[in-house]
C-alpha cells in the first residue's frame, strides 16, 4: 500500500569557518557537496530509516554566490520526488536572513535498500502541491532519466 506525503522542509546551518575555504577564500565546493548531501538525506530519513538509505547521485549543484568565513549558511532540503525504491532531495542554500537570494543548489538521489544494501520498495508516494514543489517534481523525475 502507498503512503502519500507531503514532504516537509528541512532547515540545517552551518558556521564557514576556515579550514572550510578554498585557496580564493571562499567556501570549497567539496566542503558544499558534503553538506549539500548531508541535509538532503536528513530530508529522505524522514520517509525511511536512515540505516536504509544510500546515496547514488549527486545531480549537480549551481553555485550562484560565494560564501566566506564568519558566514552563517541554511540549507532548505525536501523530498521532492518518489520512485519505486529511490528518493530524490532538492537542497537550496543561502545565507541566514536571506531565504530569497541562493547561494547554492542542486538535486540527490538516494536508494532505500535492505539491510544487505539491495534495493527494496519504500511505498511512499510524493504529492506535490504548490507550483514550486510541482516544478521541481517534474526537474527531478527528468533527472531520473539520466
Amino acid at each position: 500500500m502507498a503512503i502519500k506525503k507531503e514532504c516537509p522542509i528541512f532547515i540545517t546551518q552551518r558556521l564557514i569557518k576556515s579550514e572550510d575555504l578554498n585557496h580564493h577564500g571562499t567556501l570549497f565546493a567539496g566542503r558544499s557537496a558534503e553538506w549539500v548531501i548531508e541535509s538532503g538525506f536528513v530530508a529522505a530519513a524522514d520517509h525511511v530509516p536512515p540505516q536504509n538509505l544510500v546515496c547514488v547521485k549527486l545531480h549537480g549543484m549551481h553555485f550562484a554566490k560565494p560564501a566566506r568565513a564568519g558566514e552563517v549558511i541554511c540549507f532548505e532540503s525536501k523530498v521532492v520526488y518518489a520512485g519505486r525504491t529511490s528518493f530524490t532531495t532538492y537542497t537550496k542554500v543561502y545565507k541566514r536572513g536571506h531565504e530569497k537570494h541562493f547561494m547554492v543548489d542542486g538535486f540527490i538521489t538516494f536508494v532505500h535498500v535492505s539491510h544487505h544494501t539491495q534495493p527494496k520498495p519504500h511505498g511512499v508516494v510524493i504529492v506535490p502541491k504548490t507550483p514550486e514543489d510541482k516544478r521541481l517534481y517534474a526537474e527531478a523525475k527528468k533527472l531520473k532519466k539520466t
